[in-house]
């Protein structure tokens, strides 16, 4: 799996990088915690330490990650689609926190910034921009993921 999480890390960096050098993205901060996202997850669901409850949604949301058959597809929509890749990422990282060790998350955290204000404000835009319904729903699928909360 390391060598696909690499893989898959650079793709997704390169790709984004691309996109926001030719267009004035309002929100390419938030793309650009998109890759780092990716890669906590992966770090987290691997680490021993993390309980195998929690592995299961940080497992769902990378599988959703690189799934190209999500709500907003990439195929379509460029690195835009990532978006709610993102939110999902964003979702269960702060289930994590809440219920989880936040050292370990600071341990693997290989983004720029504070990963809990970046998380933070990748939820404000999600509530904001994802519609209502729709980022209920996926709210209300990551919940039931891995255990009955």
């Amino acid at each position: 799996m390391e060598k696909k999480h690499n893989d898959f890390y650079i793709k997704l960096r390169a790709q984004i990088s691309a996109f926001l050098e030719k267009k004035n993205f309002k929100h390419s901060d938030i793309l650009l915690m998109g890759p780092d996202f990716f890669h906590l997850l992966v770090k987290l669901s691997l680490d021993p330490r993390v309980p195998t409850e929690k592995k299961v949604k940080l497992g769902a949301a990378v599988a959703y990650f690189i799934s190209p058959i999500d709500l907003l597809p990439e195929a379509f929509l460029g690195p835009i689609g990532y978006m709610d890749d993102i939110a999902v990422a964003a979702y269960v990282l702060n289930d994590y926190i809440n219920t989880g060790d936040i050292d370990i998350l600071y341990e693997h955290w290989a983004g720029e910034g504070d990963i809990l204000a970046g998380i933070q404000n990748v939820l404000t835009i999600a509530d904001k921009y994802l519609g209502q319904g729709l980022w209920q729903t996926i709210k209300n699928n990551f919940q039931q993921t891995g255990s009955p909360e």
